[in-house]
């Protein structure tokens, strides 16, 4: 599969929902900081000649790596960068700056995403469905082993892998879980438990990690150092505060079945209503929506829909992938219109289709 052909899928592998508390934990993602030796930092490539090199020097060390492709960002259009961004496979940032020498490396299922010559000439992402941090750190791994046959990464044997932030240096790793807190957020209990998560030195970001706000009750939990830490520890960090918020969710939503159960009812099937029958919907709603129908599907006030296709609906009702399912450019009113018939007809097929099969 092309990146391209990778763009227009509407299903990466995040999206799949079969790991282990993937009700709650949507994706876990492994991120790795990486440069080149004696290469300036993206940030200080002022000459041309520069940036060719390390475009060239990246581009030789995937001979070996047949199942990563590397594109470069100008031959993206603006509605297909901003598709990888609402995939989750690249920053805000690197769909924003255009350059021949900015990239993305990818595998076919998109599980691997490396970003080239965003804030660092590296970044190698690895992103899996659920609580898979060891996996996913596994595979980042291997690409990273794998890519460092070729390449002579930036290393001290003091202070580790160097990187444009100092944050990173150390390990270069960054080590993150997307969770969906809708009865901690209703409770307003969720301040309590970031403040709790900070002190652990982690940090709460929103739905497309740093700098971006928290939308639908989801909200990305990561570490915020690395030097002094090895990936073991940032990874069992990470993994024992998940299980320990996972838990308080899970708490949470049963204390709300058992002392608030009408209450809890009417909000969902009024989500579910208004989601199923609405004719205009703007993004932050129809996010907002899908966070009460997912939770009344998990707690089976609702009929069971695949996670999955929560998931799907979470990316397909961005503004760029309604634009490329319409095949033209759209002004927002009529977005917030394509919103909401995409989402209607979406659970509409999948109610007509259990009525079908119980028939």
């Amino acid at each position: 599969m092309t990146l391209k052909e990778l763009i227009k899928n509407p299903v990466v592998s995040w999206m799949a929902a079969d790991g282990p508390e993937a009700d709650i934990v949507i994706t876990s993602r492994i991120r790795l900081a990486r440069n080149l030796a004696g290469m300036p930092f993206p940030h200080l490539m002022s000459e041309q000649k520069v940036a060719e090199k390390i475009w060239e020097t990246i581009s030789k060390g995937l001979k070996n790596s047949p199942d990563l492709k590397l594109v470069s960002m100008s031959k993206l259009t603006d509605m297909e960068r901003q598709m990888l961004l609402e995939k989750h496979l690249i920053s805000p940032e690197h769909a924003e700056v255009v350059s021949p020498y900015r990239g993305i490396i990818t595998n076919k299922t998109g599980s691997v995403a490396i970003m080239v010559n965003e804030e660092d000439h590296l970044r190698i992402q690895c992103l899996l469905s659920g609580l898979q941090l060891n996996q996913a750190y596994r595979y980042a791994d291997d690409t990273d082993d794998l890519l460092e046959k070729e390449l002579e990464y930036a290393f001290d044997d003091q202070w580790g892998y160097l990187t444009s932030c100092p944050t990173n240096v150390g390990t270069g790793m960054r080590a993150s879980v997307m969770l969906h807190l809708p009865a901690l957020t209703m409770t307003n209990q969720k301040g309590a438990v970031f403040n709790n998560i900070a002190q652990l030195g982690l940090t709460v970001r929103g739905l497309y990690g740093e700098g971006t706000e928290a939308l639908g009750n989801f909200y990305q939990v990561s570490n915020q150092i690395t030097l002094g830490q090895t990936e073991e520890d940032i990874i069992n960090n990470l993994w024992t505060v998940t299980l320990h918020v996972v838990e308080q969710e899970r708490n949470t939503r049963e204390r709300l079945q058992s002392e608030m159960k009408y209450q809890l009812e009417d909000k969902v099937w009024r989500s579910y209503g208004l989601i199923t029958h609405a004719r205009v919907m703007t993004s932050n709603e129809a996010l907002a929506l899908l966070s009460d129908v997912a939770l009344g599907v998990d707690l089976k006030i609702l009929p069971p829909i695949p996670r999955q296709i929560l998931n799907e609906l979470m990316v397909a009702i961005r503004p760029a992938h309604l634009q490329a399912t319409g095949g033209r450019k759209m002004e927002t009113a009529e977005r917030d219109i394509t919103r909401a018939q995409v989402i209607k007809n979406t659970l509409n097929k999948i109610r007509s289709d259990r009525r079908d099969k119980n028939d």
